[in-house]
């Protein structure tokens, strides 16, 4: 009977150990893995820095599209700039220019 009151004793002596090693494991492995950890903050800052590129890529691209509406405006009108366009559109080309046409785009 002495081996199991001594078994008992020292099992009540390691169980407060035992509990704070598992509730420090839990608490590092969720700071690591949860949904707050350091994973998901890796995760979220490449998001963040791919969002950030896009955006810097479209304000690029806005401020381009917003120069050449400028240059179209009746204010500062480009005749260069409407020339192009005009017969972009209206798929116009001067008499003395030569039009080379490739297939695939109106050739056989």
């Amino acid at each position: 009977m002495g081996i199991l009151v001594e078994i008992k004793r020292r099992a009540g002596d390691a169980i407060a150990p035992v509990l704070g090693v598992c509730v420090v494991g839990y608490f590092a492995y969720h700071s690591i893995v949860g949904d707050r950890g350091l994973a998901a903050w890796i995760h979220l800052d490449e998001q963040i820095r791919t969002a950030s590129a896009q955006l810097a890529d479209l304000r690029a691209e806005r401020e381009t599209l917003e120069r050449r509406v400028t240059l179209l405006s009746p204010q500062s009108l480009d005749r260069d700039l409407l020339d192009e366009r005009a017969r972009l559109v209206l798929n116009f080309a001067h008499r003395d220019e030569v039009v080379v046409l490739e297939r695939g785009q109106g050739g056989r």
